[in-house]
């Protein structure tokens, strides 16, 4: 599932080049405060986000009311998958300029990853309360709506997010998931969104799967059977093993749901978001 906003970061630093100008600040001020902010920019485009936030803390010291700095340290510890931390930047963003509504979104993701759903549902609805062109897009809030338990507004949004992503099975199974907790899997099963051209492994056996044609048994087999290299047998692995124990979920099967969302976790981590869900998801899982 794709993620919106991915030049968030360049949003915080137009707005920070601005907040220079409008505070006249001294000609060798103002370029160092450049520096930092192409340094930054350079560092995210690396990927080395421990320096994003080495110099995000510069610049703040620079420049403690310009919001491109905290926004720059929320976007590089949700790299680095520092939830809290995230939060608490973006706040600060939000503090020091209101109308930063990207960081919303953003504290929206780190409130989600951390099982803070509520929270999450908030931000996500006061960022599209400002910006709902985005409404089909958000299927991060369907999600944090399935796990907030309101699961007919999540059969919504996953139907609302068809629209824009029309052949995309992980959206078909979001679906299936919160129909049938809305109603019954049967019902569930009879309104599956078909989806016949996502062509990643195993999605097509996921969609059999929700579609009562396939076992279990046959997804992590076509994850395993695939001709794919290291990374990509590693994600495919991952895939099968989550929709595997979110389908068991589904059918009311705890015990083969905590088996395999363990799995996916522990043995198959990788950089996506949904590896996030995933991992919040056996949190609440242990907790039982």
């Amino acid at each position: 599932m794709r993620v919106i906003g991915a030049a968030a970061l360049v949003t915080g630093l137009v707005f920070a080049l601005g907040a220079c100008a409008d505070e006249k600040q001294d000609k060798e001020k103002e370029k160092e405060l450049e520096k930092v902010l192409s340094e930054i920019e350079a560092a995210n485009k690396g990927r080395k986000f421990d320096d994003v936030l080495t110099l995000a803390a510069r610049g703040a010291k620079l420049d403690p009311k310009n919001p491109a700095f905290p926004f720059a340290a929320g976007t590089a510890h949700d790299k680095l998958r520092q939830n809290a931390e995230a939060v608490k930047a973006f706040s600060e963003v939000l503090k020091l300029e209101p109308k930063a509504i990207v960081a919303l979104d953003r504290r929206g993701d780190a409130q989600l990853k951390l099982g803070n759903f509520k929270e999450a549902i908030a931000d996500f609805d006061a960022f599209l309360k400002e910006r709902p062109k985005f409404a089909p897009d958000h299927w991060r809030r369907g999600i944090a709506l399935y796990y907030a338990g309101r699961f007919k507004d999540g059969t919504a949004q996953f139907d609302l997010h068809r629209k824009v992503n029309p052949e995309d099975v992980e959206n078909s199974a979001w679906h299936y998931l919160c129909n049938a907790r809305a109603n019954t899997p049967k019902k569930a099963r009879e309104d599956l969104i078909p989806v016949t051209k996502d062509t990643r492994v195993p999605m097509k056996e996921v969609m059999e799967l929700f579609a009562g044609k396939l076992k279990p048994a046959d997804v992590l087999e076509a994850a395993e059977k695939a001709k794919l290299g290291e990374e990509d047998r590693k994600e495919a692995r991952f895939y099968a093993n989550l929709y595997v124990a979110l389908f068991y979920e589904s059918e009311g099967d705890a015990k083969k749901c905590l088996e395999h969302m363990t799995a996916a976790v522990e043995k198959y981590q990788i950089g996506h978001y949904m590896w996030d869900v995933a991992a919040v998801h056996l949190k609440l899982l242990k907790k039982k």
